[in-house]
């Protein structure tokens, strides 16, 4: 657990830097975060982003897509980076106080890791360590069958993967591995040549939820 002070008032933060628990959330705090996320003043173009996440939030439990973020506020994938150049889950997310989680989870809980059930289609051998919300924990044991059996399982069109999601994974397991770092959502549609639109039809579960958790990656501070 970490901490994160801004005009004099301690917020408790989780290991990844997102404020732990979401109701104590107020202007100040998302003033202070957004200065560690590389924005220096908040504008109306900013707050809209905020408070529509945080509203969707408050409301489902869940943190929006990027994809549902640049629609409502009628931004394209270059304008919200620009707003937010870190990323939407390390800039958008923490800023508005919420997590990209699937769940509100309390702390603790989603730190927990479990081994799932999740066998390779070719290996009945092969278990995949993954944490309590399916990411894979150890992302060298990644391979082909993990990905085709999680896109089996999520949103993906027909569940099954096609040469363009193949190539956003591999691209993302590229830069992983070489550069020991996750490209965010604009690298990544920049270098594989895509546009928000197209990409949010082949991962309909959002970047984080969907293409990463596929890749066998997840976002972790």
């Amino acid at each position: 657990m970490k901490s994160f002070q801004y005009k004099n008032v301690t917020y408790e933060l989780d290991d990844q830097g997102y404020l732990l628990d979401p109701a104590q959330w107020n202007k100040d705090f998302a003033e202070g975060m957004a200065r560690e996320c590389d924005v220096p003043v908040l504008s109306n173009e900013h707050w809209d982003v905020i408070n529509y996440v945080r509203d969707v939030y408050k409301k489902t439990g869940v943190c929006p897509t990027i994809f549902a973020a640049c629609k409502a506020s009628g931004l394209r994938p270059q304008e919200m980076q620009k707003l937010f150049p870190i990323g939407y889950h390390r800039g958008v997310c923490r800023v508005a106080g919420v997590h990209y989680r699937v769940s509100n989870v309390p702390y603790g809980v989603h730190l927990r890791q479990s081994v799932a059930d999740l066998r390779a289609l070719s290996d009945g051998d092969k278990v995949y360590a993954t944490d309590v919300r399916g990411f894979l924990v150890d992302p060298d044991s990644w391979d082909e069958n993990f990905a085709v059996h999680r896109a089996m399982e999520m949103h993906i069109p027909n569940g099954k993967l096609l040469d363009d999601h193949w190539r956003i994974i591999y691209y993302l397991r590229d830069v992983h591995q070489v550069q020991h770092r996750i490209p965010n959502i604009y690298e990544t549609c920049e270098s594989c040549d895509l546009d928000l639109d197209s990409f949010e039809q082949l991962f309909p579960d959002g970047y984080h939820r969907g293409a990463l958790k596929i890749a066998g990656l997840r976002f972790v501070k």
